[in-house]
């Protein structure tokens, strides 16, 4: 009898955490809302490790002293809908949808995205820059793999440098990303990122198959800043100079997004999660934000997902950052 009733707890214990995901999803599914949902994770994956990967955090004070721009008297006509990937398709990296790993560094990868799109866009340059090597050697920007300040992270661009570095085992560039990527469909016990990875050494020294030094290859941003939250003023500086980084807040039901446009239904917070925004448009007649997330391409619809515009939904529009590339 022992025997089979430590059988059924562990049974029970197993299946919690998909029980935790379907809750949501039937909740949004009942709700008839401008999304659908469904599973997007294996079925040992609980919201605590989500919550694991919101990594981003906010500092009032960082933003305060950075320069605002876009104010709402200052921008021209904007169109209806707008696709960076279709304005720039010669800029492979606005097309692609990395993969943070087991690690709360989205702040990292939100701006290195945005970072190394904007060059493209303004030079045609198509190299990485290092989500690496921003997450372990910007001490100023928070705490690695445990959070950061997207601000900051921006600031430390103009100020510092990033190196470049592809994603995970890419060998490309200075530092790629150390941290392997999660393919979050299988059980997390055969997940090749189970559990929280701790946050890699800064290293200032590329890998050895790269042919410049940690120093030489730094780059640069003319300028950092803070975006209006104004819709027409972060519509205008993605349409003017690329993709920008923005952070909203994420509920128990939006890990379980896989299409349509994303309105908060059902759960409570997670915590804050780091994004790329890249467009906009209408959807049966529901304004939207076309962003790219950091949760590999099997997340979602395909990696991106659209959400509510126009309201701060979520606070997705009242913490946009950008910069200018050197």
């Amino acid at each position: 009898m022992k025997v089979l009733l430590l059988f059924i707890g562990v049974a029970m214990v197993t299946c919690l955490p998909r029980e935790e995901f379907q809750h949501h999803i039937d909740a949004v599914n009942r709700a008839k809302t401008t999304w659908k949902a469904g599973h997007n994770f294996g079925e040992e994956t609980s919201l605590d490790y989500v919550k694991g990967l919101c990594g981003s955090l906010s500092n009032p004070a960082i933003r305060a002293q950075m320069e605002m721009r876009g104010a709402p008297n200052n921008v021209g006509d904007i169109p209806e809908s707008f696709d960076s990937r279709d304005k720039w398709d010669k800029c492979p990296s606005i097309k692609e949808i990395r993969d943070q790993g087991s690690c709360g560094s989205c702040w990292a990868f939100g701006a290195t995205e945005a970072m190394t799109d904007r060059i493209c866009v303004k030079s045609g340059m198509t190299y990485h820059l290092s989500a690496e090597d921003l997450a372990t050697c910007c001490d100023s920007c928070g705490f690695g793999c445990n959070g950061g300040y997207p601000e900051a992270a921006w600031n430390y661009y103009k100020n510092t440098g990033i190196v470049t570095g592809g994603p995970y085992n890419s060998k490309q560039g200075c530092r790629p990303y150390q941290i392997p990527a999660c393919d979050h469909h299988v059980p997390e016990s055969k997940n090749p990122c189970h559990g929280e990875l701790p946050t890699p050494r800064c290293e200032h020294s590329c890998i050895s198959s790269y042919n410049k030094t940690y120093n030489a290859d730094h780059h640069f941003a003319l300028t950092s800043y803070a975006v209006s939250s104004d819709v027409n003023a972060i519509a205008n500086e993605i349409m003017t100079h690329g993709p920008v980084e923005a952070a909203f807040t994420v509920y128990a039901d939006f890990p379980n997004y896989k299409s349509g446009v994303y309105q908060h239904v059902s759960g409570s917070a997670l915590g804050g999660h780091a994004i790329k925004i890249l467009g906009w448009g209408v959807e049966d007649g529901t304004p939207y934000w076309l962003v790219a997330n950091s949760w590999n391409p099997k997340w979602g619809d395909k990696g991106f997902f659209k959400i509510l515009r126009g309201s701060d939904h979520c606070g997705i529009e009242s913490g946009v950052v950008a910069g200018i590339p050197n």
